[in-house]
């Protein structure tokens, strides 16, 4: 036997099929190959092996002792492969697989919903998991393999992640309707120094944002409540405790028909919402898939 003779799939499954059927044109015929293509096989496995697998007679080939020992293990292998093969098939047509993604709880709320129902609806076999971290947590999550992406905006991108514009946001003053700036059509930054507002806590999320824009605008900003998430922002403004600093499509996705949403300019800032990937990992077909499925849900106009 060769030391370095591994057997081919192609040669394995001509084993299997003329050790059942005992003739090469019937074997080649189960195989769609030509007879000559299967005695070459037959002859090259032989070869390889240094064993006979099969005595010829005027009307069929009889198996081998060394060939009747090598069916058992010749067939758990073709059956392991086939058995991987159905697996990928399954996973690229979406058959089965699952779709693990990285998001704030936040973001979460009014972004996924209607995304996930419609690909649930088209994808039932496959699992979709949701990581619902903290801003702080959510590009580690990504880069130490924890989730398939992310959707949301990186407090500090660097370079081991890669980054596709999802939705483009902008910072809004989220306020009652009887509050003094609820009548303006935009609010300036320069707006807000005499009015408590509410966001989220330093350094966390949108709010080392929000900091950089006020000092640059020289506005001292009185923050008189300060969260994790934004819901508790969105559901104290609109209990009267008073306005707040948040993303416009957060708010707007509230639909409380209580709450102002004013645009802040001078200067507007805008906040793009992406699809975080770790650098050089590819993609599986159900997470592209979702991917799509979202872009397509946050398209549509709302219901």
């Amino acid at each position: 036997m060769n030391a370095n003779f591994s057997p081919t799939i192609r040669q394995l499954r001509a084993f299997v099929q003329v050790h059942r059927l005992r003739k090469l044109s019937a074997a080649a015929e189960k195989l769609f190959v030509t007879q000559s293509a299967v005695s070459m096989l037959i002859r090259q496995l032989e070869e390889g092996l240094g064993a006979r697998l099969f005595d010829r007679t005027t009307r069929s080939l009889q198996p081998t002792a060394a060939a009747n020992d090598m069916l058992a293990t010749a067939e758990r292998i073709l059956r392991d492969v086939d058995a991987l093969s159905s697996g990928f098939r399954e996973l690229s047509t979406l058959e089965r697989g699952r779709v693990c993604v990285a998001i704030t709880p936040s973001l979460a709320a009014f972004l996924l919903p209607n995304a996930i129902r419609s690909f649930v609806a088209s994808h039932p076999q496959v699992r979709v998991v949701i990581d619902d971290c903290a801003p702080d947590q959510f590009v580690s999550r990504i880069i130490g393999e924890h989730v398939d992406f992310g959707v949301g905006t990186p407090e500090r991108p660097g370079a081991e992640v890669d980054t596709e514009p999802l939705l483009r946001d902008h910072l809004a003053f989220v306020c009652l309707q009887d509050h003094p700036l609820a009548g303006a059509r935009a609010v300036r930054w320069a707006d807000l120094a005499s009015h408590p507002v509410i966001t989220v806590r330093p350094g966390y999320g949108i709010r080392p944002l929000i900091d950089v824009t006020a000092a640059r605008a020289g506005v001292s900003l009185n923050v008189v409540n300060e969260v994790s998430f934004l819901a508790t922002a969105l559901w104290m403004t609109a209990s009267g405790m008073g306005a707040s600093i948040m993303p416009s499509a957060f708010a707007r996705a509230s639909g409380d028909a209580s709450l102002r949403i004013r645009p802040i300019s001078a200067p507007r800032v805008s906040r793009d919402v992406s699809v975080v990937t770790k650098r050089g990992r590819s993609l599986s077909a159900a997470s592209e898939n979702f991917i799509a499925t979202l872009r397509r849900v946050l398209q549509m106009p709302p219901a």
